[in-house]
């Protein structure tokens, strides 16, 4: 093979411009741009988040402390390696605004700080004025939503527990609100001090207490960090830092990021589908070419190699159009999308994002052209002079089938690499993978049954549907070209679509007919006699489950530091619920071991959710260390048990006995199961008399978590929507590609006595029943993936949607049949007679 005279060649047919090709150009760069542009912008929140870690945190480092405040060793220690240092508290609770005679309450999330904070960044208020001015005496902030829903403003007076405080201005940002994670109600910012009239920080009340540092310059914070794990160990301190400031954030960031370079890796596959068809009618357009070439003593290799690098030259022009569009298309929305964030965002050009997506553009064409290049070897120089010897096998030679099938699995390799999120890739990989050979069953099935049905006697008379169905059961045409590529596209809306409505459905629809009115909080160990009677009276009070609870942070599992043991898993990454039960509570279902008596006075037991046990590796007498209130209580595991989470009722990972927790200060929480007409005097009631409670509307909780669960489906549908755009235009392409035969079958048919109607109808429904079918194998794959989220993914149940369901079989057929009806008219109006010369 010769190199230079493949160059050679590929260079002469270069000048021939890029007739053909437009398809191809186009699928290859928005597929790279899409991945471009999600990877764009992940990389400019990384670089926000990075860049402001301190300001996100509230500080260098924080120190947090679940229901005390820090010792004065433990704040000397903090004094001594910081320049500054600010203490804020955090909890919830309930505003309480009384107007004529009738009294408002509003939950929300209280933040009490000291003269330093900020630390970093400043707070932002309207009208504008100084933070300490804000908050000086019994002054308060507030953010808008909440302000807006008591009717307050300004100067305006409201209850927190039995202090009287004044909405001295509306909080428009916090420095720190991404950093402090996901909060059930709108935040309240007022001093420290202030809280004393409240008296919400009672013994056993569930608070936080954050501790952020201002460290000096050049301070080794990975050596801090190692430090204060060491000196505190047994005191149930929680390390954060700056480095990952907003971790909760940077989380969701990175895997909305993968999941949507996912979808994007979708669209290039469905690109793939419309590059493979390009290069294919290409090369079938050149078979005179490739057989002069033959002749004149040219071999197989040296022109696959001149096609080859005549397709390499196009794919880099369609991947560099692609990286150009991925730069400059978050640069340019970033002004509208930086405001809607919230977290700080740095829009740039980066590098990274780029580099990923011209490797996935490079492997894509490669894989997806290979195949059809390899067609050229088989190409005989007898074709130049009768077309008997014109048809060449459908398998290419076992090395190129080989080479397609290493670059698939490269392919899927550097994705799992570049998304982060392993198994997700691969499962995605996989999904993409069965639905493009379920598409490609279903193109043959049709060709099939289009096949055998054009013959039926049902169909006689019936010229346009016979000849639909021949068109699309007959060989080449444009069959399997349009069910792939829009098939994919759809598909992956139909998943988008089930995995929507079936979130939406479960928090709507299924969680309310179980869930609690209220989840109650903070209840006094000398209040809930008081707290149940007044339930217990209640006709429209099903019922009623209390608990005691206090916080835990698992800091050993069998004299191993618990991260050691189980990762990053969410049990020991925070302080959790821990309650104490003499005998198992009701509808407890003890799954192994045994429950301690209930007069049980030995060494401290812990029984444990099974589930979570299973994930961590815990085992039947393996000991577990909960501190809690700074006291390290190591306990055996001696049972497991079954914990439903997703009923939003009473739920804890560990109960323990009685006697291990004997004398620490809690409080107890509460579940009530009531009707909506009793909710309001229920809420009334117990918020007077016990104002230190916080009640929490468990449909108000759902609400917000439908509304993360929402953006994430719109944002998801957006990609899945670029991946359509891509099929649409494979589905254009096929339909330009085949306007020349169409134009030849439409003089045949006037020739032998068709009139325009039939032909148009004959073009109408062979289009419209390729959308049809590809739309229906669209739902089956959809469905699938849509079940296999839910169940393995979400962990929930599943239904299936018919409504989506009929949009996308609808959707696939209107698609096919616009764009076979807008490349029909040509055919239309070409003349039979200068056709049928030029065939000559």
């Amino acid at each position: 093979m010769s190199l230079p005279v493949a160059a050679r060649i590929a260079r002469r047919e270069l000048r021939g411009g890029l007739r053909g090709f437009y398809v191809f150009l186009a699928c290859l760069a928005l597929g790279v741009a899409a991945i471009a542009a999600v990877g764009s912008v992940r990389e400019s929140i990384e670089g926000g988040l990075m860049r402001e870690g301190a300001v996100l945190l509230g500080g260098d480092a924080e120190m947090t402390l679940t229901y005390r405040f820090a010792s004065d060793e433990e704040r000397a220690w903090m004094e001594g390696v910081s320049d500054a240092l600010s203490e804020v508290v955090d909890f919830r609770s309930m505003i309480a605004v009384t107007r004529d005679g009738e009294t408002e309450r509003g939950l929300t999330q209280v933040k009490a700080v000291d003269d330093a904070y900020p630390l970093y960044g400043a707070v932002a208020l309207d009208p504008p004025l100084p933070l300490d001015q804000a908050i000086a005496g019994n002054g308060a902030v507030m953010e808008r939503v909440l302000a807006d829903r008591l009717g307050l403003r300004p100067g305006d007076s409201f209850r927190l527990g039995t202090g009287d405080y004044t909405l001295s201005a509306v909080l428009a940002r916090e420095p720190d609100g991404a950093g402090d994670g996901f909060g059930l109600g709108p935040r309240l910012i007022l001093r420290t001090a202030a809280l004393e009239p409240s008296g919400l920080l009672a013994p056993g009340t569930l608070y936080e207490v954050k501790y952020r540092l201002k460290l000096p310059p050049g301070h080794d914070i990975a050596a801090l960090e190692r430090e204060a794990e060491t000196r505190f160990a047994d005191r149930g301190v929680r390390w954060r830092d700056a480095r990952n400031g907003a971790p909760g954030m940077t989380r969701f960031v990175d895997r909305m990021a993968s999941f949507l370079v996912l979808v994007g890796l979708a669209g290039l596959a469905v690109g793939g589908v419309g590059v493979s068809a390009a290069v294919r009618s290409y090369i079938d357009g050149k078979t005179e070419v490739i057989a002069t070439l033959k002749t004149l003593g040219a071999e197989g290799r040296t022109i696959l190699a001149a096609y080859l690098i005549q397709i390499g030259v196009l794919a880099g022009l369609g991947i560099g159009l692609g990286l150009v569009l991925g730069a400059v298309l978050p640069l340019a929305a970033g002004p509208l999308i930086e405001p809607r964030l919230p977290v700080p965002a740095d829009f740039t050009v980066h590098a990274r994002p780029l580099i990923e997506a011209a490797i996935y553009g490079v492997l894509t064409a490669l894989l997806f052209t290979l195949w059809p290049l390899a067609r050229t070897e088989e190409v005989r120089a007898a074709a130049l002079f009768r077309d008997a010897s014109g048809r060449v096998r459908a398998w290419p030679r076992p090395r190129y089938v080989a080479a397609t099938a290493g670059l698939a699995f490269l392919l899927i390799g550097v994705a799992t690499a570049f998304s982060g999120v392993p198994k997700l890739a691969l499962w995605a990989a996989a999904g993409i993978l069965g639905a493009l050979g379920l598409l490609v069953l279903a193109a043959a099935a049709l060709r099939l049954i289009a096949r055998r049905s054009a013959r039926a006697r049902a169909l006689r008379g019936r010229t346009a549907l016979r000849l639909a169905m021949g068109a699309v059961g007959g060989p080449g045409g444009e069959t399997q070209s349009v069910v792939l590529s829009l098939g994919l596209g759809l598909s992956i809306l139909a998943a988008v679509g089930q995995i929507d409505w079936n979130l939406r459905s479960a928090i709507q629809q299924e969680l309310p007919d179980r869930a609690p009115s209220y989840f109650v909080v903070d209840i006094q160990p000398d209040q809930l006699d008081g707290f149940l009677n007044r339930l217990n009276r209640d006709p429209g009070v099903s019922r009623v489950e209390t608990a005691p609870m206090m916080r835990g942070v698992i800091t050993r599992i069998n004299g191993r530091p618990a991260r050691e043991v189980a990762g990053d898993h969410w049990v020991v990454t925070g302080d959790r619920g821990v309650t104490y039960a003499a005998e198992p509570p009701a509808n407890t279902v003890v799954t192994d071991g045994l429950w301690w008596p209930s007069d049980y006075d030995g060494p401290p037991q812990i029984s444990f959710a099974r589930e979570e046990a299973e994930e961590i590796g815990l085992k039947l007498g393996d000991e577990i260390t909960v501190n809690i209130l700074g006291r390290d209580i190591p306990a055996t595991v001696t049972s497991f048990r079954e914990v439903d989470f997703s009923t939003a009722g009473i739920g804890f990972v560990m109960t323990m006995d009685p006697a291990a927790v004997q004398g620490a200060p809690h409080t107890h929480i509460a579940t009530i199961y009531a009707e909506p007409s009793a909710e309001a005097a229920i809420l009334r009631d117990l918020a007077s008399a016990y104002p230190n409670i916080t009640a929490i509307r468990v449909k108000d909780a759902i609400d917000r978590v439908a509304e993360v669960l929402a953006g994430l489906a719109a944002a998801i549908a957006y990609g899945a929507s670029a991946t359509l755009v891509t099929g649409v235009i494979v589905l254009i392409g096929a339909a330009a590609a085949g306007q020349r035969t169409r134009i030849f079958e439409a003089a045949v048919l006037k020739t032998v006595g068709a009139v325009r109607g039939q032909i148009l109808a004959y073009f109408a429904l062979r289009s419209a029943m390729l959308g049809a079918a590809a739309g229906v194998v669209a739902i089956f794959a959809g469905g699938i993936a849509g079940w296999a989220v839910m169940r393995f993914v979400m962990e929930g149940s599943y239904r299936f949607e018919p409504v989506s369901a009929l949009a996308i079989v609808l959707g696939g057929a209107l698609a096919t049949l616009i764009a076979g009806l807008v490349f029909a008219w040509r055919p239309l109006a070409a003349r039979p007679a200068r056709v049928l010369r030029a065939r000559e």
